[in-house]
This record gives structure tokens, C-alpha cells and sequence, in this order.
């Protein structure tokens, strides 16, 4: 079944704050292998500017990809099979860096949906910005739902 074309442009309320560990910054750089000197050690970030340990410029996806996933995959309603989906793509627009000690909120919204092929395409766009309403980095995914052949 297609996914259902009503949702292009359907947002989705504000989540819960996340708050930005240093801990999470440094696992995350660690696990992606990003060695840099300002996702591990607080001196290093403040030495170039940063107020706090600074995150490698995917760490957005921690957040995005569980709060996409929780509102829009989970909606029953868009007719999602999550077992025939694959993520086909993944961009980042930022507007300032992420420190630890942050508290951000994304706004999911279905961006677009298309079938091409027999394959249903969706783009998501997540704005994450601050608890003040600051934007922070929009993130923008594109998940494949293979047909069903």
C-alpha cells in the first residue's frame, strides 16, 4: 500500500527537551571516530570559542532519528512497514554548533512523498532549536519504502 500523500506537510508537535550531555558528545564522537580535541575535552572546545564541549556536526541524528521515528514511522496512519524501509539519504543545515548543556526540541514535519518505480520515497525535515525557540540545525531524511514485490 502507498504511503498516504495527505501528509506532505504534515507537522508534528514540538518534543520533549533533550538535553546535551558532554558524555553523550564524547560516546558519540567515539563511536563515529571523530577524534578531535573540542568533542572530548571541555578546554579544547573553550580554547576555540565554544562554551561547552562542542558535538561532531551528525550528532543531530541521536535526537532526530528517535523523534522522526516516535511521530511520524510509528503514525499508523501514513501506512509505513518499516520492515521494507531503508534510509536513502541525510543533510544538515546548521545555524550554530551544538554544546553540551544544550536543551533542544525538534519539530518534525513530512516534507515530501513520492513513488518512483514502485517504491514509496519520504523526506522528513526536523528544525531542532532550543527550549527559546532558537534554531539550532534543520536535518533533513529520506527513507525508502520498497515496493512490495
Amino acid at each position: 500500500m502507498p504511503l498516504d500523500q495527505s501528509f506532505v506537510g504534515r507537522s508534528y508537535p514540538p518534543t520533549e527537551p533533550y538535553i546535551v550531555g558532554r558524555e553523550k558528545i564524547r560516546e558519540f564522537a567515539r563511536a563515529i571516530g571523530a577524534a578531535e580535541a573540542e568533542y572530548q575535552d571541555l578546554e579544547a572546545a573553550r580554547a576555540l570559542g565554544y562554551a561547552d564541549v562542542v558535538a561532531p556536526p551528525t550528532f543531530p541524528i541521536v535526537l532526530t532519528m528517535a523523534s522522526s521515528h516516535a511521530q511520524i514511522v510509528e503514525d499508523p496512519e501514513l501506512g509505513i512497514d518499516y520492515s521494507r524501509v531503508v534510509h536513502g539519504d541525510q543533510r544538515f543545515a546548521y545555524a550554530r554548533p551544538i554544546v553540551a548543556g544544550d536543551a533542544l526540541v525538534c519539530v518534525n514535519t513530512v516534507e515530501e512523498i513520492t513513488t518512483r518505480g514502485g517504491h514509496d520515497f519520504m523526506t522528513t525535515r526536523s528544525d531542532v532549536s532550543t527550549e527559546a525557540g532558537e534554531l539550532v540545525v534543520t536535518v533533513w531524511a529520506k527513507l525508502v519504502q520498497r515496493g512490495e514485490e
